[in-house]
């Protein structure tokens, strides 16, 4: 199984460097919900619906003051080592006795302080806006075998009223371990909330990205007039 290896100089890079991209690529990233406490150990569990969902998801950890990790399938970790530095471990998805191995090294990694596991539970992605994967039963063995609190979190990427897209976060409601029915639930709901939202009202920003045409056109607009009619008056000229 390959361990994470979190912490140090090359960490903090990489932090800095996924921020960036996201300042590049989107609008900004917002948030509905409040952060629940990771002391004690949390599971956040997503919909994945795109590429940038691990990068989001680690800005979020990072944002919310967690002490973030996540569980990655191993052969994409093999090929793409440098996850393992912001908290990525390995799991073999169809291999039993692999799977155990990492439950058992999750359970450890959610005894450090703060800690926050993030799990994808459909296991691959389901792009656009469409229904929610099947969630596998791993996140509720998971669970169960933590003994910590899980929280729904569901991302969406808009096309609002900008020419850059938005990533609108929305945070659901904590809760105990419990059966696949529960995550399915919680997931479902809080996935039905961000796709009903038409606007970022309600939604405050954690990173800010893009600035849009309509933005900066109404920036000009708020410009005082009064610097042109000094020059007028004064007769100079700008050459």
């Amino acid at each position: 199984m390959i361990r994470d290896q979190k912490g140090g100089l090359f960490t903090w890079l990489l932090d800095r460097y996924i921020h960036r991209k996201l300042q590049g690529a989107f609008r900004g990233v917002w948030v509905r919900g409040a952060f629940p406490s990771a002391e004690g150990g949390l599971i956040a569990y997503f919909n994945h619906s795109s590429f940038w969902d691990g990068f989001i998801a680690q800005q979020l950890t990072e944002l919310a003051g967690w002490n973030g990790f996540a569980m990655m399938e191993e052969e994409n970790l093999a090929k793409y080592r440098f996850h393992t530095r912001i908290g990525a471990f390995g799991v073999r998805r169809g291999d039993a006795k692999s799977a155990m191995a990492s439950i058992r090294y999750a359970r450890e990694v959610l005894q450090r302080p703060k800690a926050a596991l993030v799990i994808f539970p459909e296991g691959e992605i389901h792009a656009g806006q469409g229904p929610l994967g099947t969630l596998q039963r791993g996140i509720e063995v998971l669970a169960r075998a933590s003994k910590v609190r899980s929280v729904p979190i569901a991302v969406r990427y808009a096309f609002l009223e900008h020419e850059h897209p938005d990533v609108l976060i929305e945070i659901g409601t904590p809760h105990a371990p419990g059966p696949l029915a529960d995550f399915e639930q919680g997931l479902g709901e809080t996935y039905a909330r961000v796709l009903s939202a038409r606007s970022v009202e309600g939604f405050r920003r954690i990173v800010r990205g893009r600035t849009s045409v309509q933005e900066r056109w109404d920036s000009v607009r708020r410009l005082p007039a009064a610097s042109g009619s000094s020059v007028v008056t004064s007769g100079a000229v700008d050459r």
